[in-house]
């Protein structure tokens, strides 16, 4: 079912094509609802769509030889993702999975990616996008290195806390299952790296944030590292 042309504009990428390219393309697109832990975007096959996150969260993952879970990142309502298929017209490298209830815009795969490549802006913010996320990758992979399990988890929350616009807040935080996916270790390990670093005062837990003591923190992990 179309959509309006409004809905696309909510978008940054999409606020960098003109009028008549959003009108068209909102009438090839659509909106589709995601429970739970439902696949959103699956790896083996390319993708249709390049899809939009209106509301919820979801989490791209992918999967060990042994078929454990990592956590490569998560993907925040405004975000797009699935745009490496949609380029190379290859299956996705990544599954992605809601972490939540959660809508999603689709923008067909055929009508976009001609627009995609006519336009300088858009593939500028694609390769930044790009870049960033390799980047975040690489991080992700020297945490996943690290042998304690506290300061792995030290490691994850300094790095989340880069990612917002206050160093001493995560807002929306991951759930302690989430993070055990993204850090390799079981979710009670999670629990009890959580416990300590709250009876130290590096975190207080606030709704769905948490409040972080970055110099604790960052004392424990150098200590847990001893």
């Amino acid at each position: 079912m179309a959509i309006h042309p409004s809905l696309l504009q909510q978008f940054t990428l999409m606020r960098l094509f003109p009028a008549d390219a959003l009108a068209s393309l909102a009438a090839h697109s659509s909106t589709h609802a995601f429970s739970k832990r439902e696949v959103v975007l699956a790896k083996d096959k390319p993708s249709s769509s390049l899809m939009f996150l209106l509301e919820g969260r979801l989490q791209a993952i992918d999967f060990t030889l042994d078929g454990r879970e990592v956590g490569l990142h998560f993907i925040e309502e405004g975000q797009y993702f699935g745009e490496i298929s949609v380029l190379d017209g290859l299956p996705s490298p990544e599954v992605v999975i809601a972490t939540k209830k959660s809508q999603v815009v689709m923008v067909p795969a055929r009508d976009i990616r001609s627009h995609i490549f006519g336009s300088p802006q858009a593939i500028e913010a694609i390769t930044s996008g790009l870049t960033k996320r390799i980047r975040d990758q690489a991080n992700q992979r020297q945490i996943l290195g690290i042998i304690s399990p506290l300061q792995r988890i030290c490691a994850l929350l300094q790095n989340l806390t880069k990612e917002g616009k206050n160093p001493s807040l995560i807002a929306n935080a991951p759930t302690h299952q989430e993070i055990a996916i993204m850090v390799n270790l079981t979710r009670e390990t999670v629990t009890r790296a959580f416990q300590v670093l709250q009876s130290q005062g590096a975190l207080a837990r606030d709704g769905d944030d948490l409040k972080v003591d970055a110099s604790k923190l960052k004392q424990l992990a150098e200590k847990s590292a001893d």
